[in-house]
């Protein structure tokens, strides 16, 4: 069946959360690994990238063009089988309801907390009113994920628990049917907030008398300030810190041209907006970031955060609603009564307390209880104006060796057409793909219906044979994006690497990791292979991220890059 405009919409509320969390297993962040030991210029670096490319075969393959298929992308089909995040809990009662948690309640450590308290729930054994055992199943899900699953149908859980009410209040909205009538409107209190080194402190104090968020991204516009925060299609807090800060530059109206235009100022001061928190981290150690955004809860469980940084809170508060899905029938509804009343219990709540949770109580928001459209506006005015007008030029560097051939070269095909589809058009893009040679498959241009054209036709003809060069592949991509760079002014530049193996030709990562990090051009790499600890590597250089990608999910973790970055 064919979905309404408003349906569509309600999927991309969280199509980026496969990279929510790194508990999900799609994102890994790794900390210096890959990262010369020292620093060399643009003008070295240009003058080592063209002595190692004197000695790459590249070849230049025709562009042919292909119809391109605009209505091949159904992220309901996208989204990959549930199975690919399994249970935390498993509950085996007579009446049995299966909660979606958000990962900082339903991870491991002092990330466990619902974990614990529905272990202690089945413990006790409850009965329904007909004499049946109840019991509790919980499966670790990022909230956008969540909804992504509940809005599209693809999956519908008994009940859900996002980390803050914004992901409720979408999908409503987008035809969900949620209702807190035997949940609750706060299962455990939690707050977002900015973190800040004292020397950031003193500045703002100094230069702005007072800590908001106003004042703080005031301070990024004047270039005064580093800071980082969580992509918005998936991270509460991201899309929290994103309406906060509109409605701090227009309260009258967030969506307006003047909140626009104090957003682009914003942005241009923004070295990135990281997919976790524990991307956001190692920025910070790095010191690509002196300020960043972050749950207390997190905060509160790490020393080292607390003493470098102080946290100041922000926004609406996150206070994790537990929602019932659908109709789920009258006995279901007494296990999520009972279960809710338990968790809310005292002891529960003291538990909870111990992990981080309920430690903000006496902060209230500043500003108003957000309404679906301003929500999901500011959604789709991110996406659109998140580069602050300038255009994103990529390179896909795509591996075609031997070992790809048959379905990773498939996968490889089908995620790069599919998720191509959330590139904006006033970017450009080009291919170029490696297996013994490098191969330029399609230079880089506009994306506009020929170049897509092109493109299409070009990743449908991609061929597998021979070995791995994949780091002559990016010298070849970089000095592309190099000469584009030339002829586009203010263009952000980045690479994008698609490989299942372990480099056997060519250059070598210790070769080029220096050139990469001279030219500061994000490398984000997506593995077919989990063991391929290269990539990791290489994306650590200038700080962007690699996706572990199998056949379930690389479609709906491509389509959430791409819808991210471009």
């Amino acid at each position: 069946m064919e979905k309404s405009n408003s349906a569509r919409t309600g999927i991309l509320i969280g199509i980026g959360a496969a990279v929510a969390a790194a508990v999900i297993g799609g994102i890994v962040v790794t900390q210096n690994l890959g990262k010369p030991e020292y620093q060399i210029t643009e003008e070295e670096a240009q003058t080592r990238l063209t002595k190692l490319l004197h000695n790459v075969r590249v070849n230049h393959v025709p562009a042919r063009k292909a119809t391109v298929d605009f209505t091949a992308n159904d992220l309901a089909n996208t989204l990959p089988d549930i199975e690919e995040y399994p249970l935390t809990i498993t509950g085996n009662g007579d009446v049995n309801i299966e909660i979606f948690a958000s990962p900082e309640k339903a991870g491991s450590g002092t990330d466990g907390w619902l974990n614990e308290a529905a272990k202690e729930f089945n413990r006790k054994n409850n009965k329904t009113a007909s004499g049946r055992s109840m019991s509790v199943s919980v499966r670790s899900i990022s909230s956008g994920m969540g909804s992504d699953y509940i809005v599209s149908g693809k999956y519908l859980p008994d009940a859900f628990t996002p980390s803050n009410a914004m992901w409720g209040t979408m999908a409503v909205a987008n035809g969900a049917e949620l209702s807190t009538k035997n949940g609750t409107e706060r299962l455990v209190g939690n707050v977002a907030g900015i973190l800040l080194a004292d020397d950031m402190i003193k500045t703002l104090t100094a230069d702005y008398s007072s800590i908001t968020i106003e004042t703080v991204t005031k301070a990024a516009q004047d270039g005064k300030v580093s800071m980082g925060y969580t992509y918005p299609y998936t991270s509460s807090t991201g899309l929290n810190f994103l309406v906060s800060s509109l409605y701090s530059f227009d309260q009258n109206d967030p969506l307006s041209a003047g909140a626009v235009g104090q957003f682009q100022k914003f942005q241009a001061n923004v070295p990135f907006v990281c997919y976790t928190t524990q991307q956001m981290r190692s920025a910070m150690q790095s010191g690509s970031l002196n300020a960043c955004i972050m749950e207390y809860q997190t905060y509160q469980n790490d020393s080292t955060l607390q003493k470098k940084y102080k946290f100041y809170p922000f926004g609406a508060r996150h206070d994790n609603p537990l929602y019932e899905v659908g109709n789920i029938g009258t006995e279901k509804e007494e296990v999520l009564r009972t279960f809710t009343e338990f968790c809310l219990s005292d002891e529960q709540q003291k538990a909870a307390s111990r992990y981080g949770f309920n430690q903000q109580d006496t902060y209230k928001s500043a500003e108003p209880e957000f309404d679906a459209v301003t929500l999901i506006n500011a959604q789709q005015l991110w996406k659109q104006e998140k580069d602050s007008g300038k255009p994103v030029v990529a390179v896909f560097v795509a591996d075609v060796s031997g070992s790809m051939n048959g379905d990773p070269l498939s996968r490889l095909k089908t995620s790069l057409l599919s998720a191509s589809q959330y590139i904006n058009s006033n970017n450009y893009i080009g291919l170029v793909s490696y297996s013994t040679d490098v191969n330029v498959n399609l230079p880089i241009g506009k994306l506009d219906l020929d170049q897509r054209s092109c493109f299409t036709g070009a990743v449908q003809d991609l061929t597998a044979n021979g070995k791995t060069c994949t780091y002559d592949a990016v010298l070849q991509g970089i000095q592309m994006l190099q000469e584009a760079g030339k002829t586009i002014p203010d263009a952000k530049l980045m690479l994008f690497v698609l490989s299942d193996g372990e480099t056997n030709a060519g250059a070598g990562l210790n070769e080029i990791s220096s050139i990469v990090q001279a030219f500061r051009i994000p490398i984000y790499t997506i593995s077919y292979n989990e063991n391929l600890n290269e990539l990791s590597d290489l994306s650590q250089i200038n700080e962007a991220a690699t996706i572990n990608a199998n056949s379930e999910d690389v479609v709906y973790k491509l389509s959430a890059l791409f819808n991210a970055q471009m």
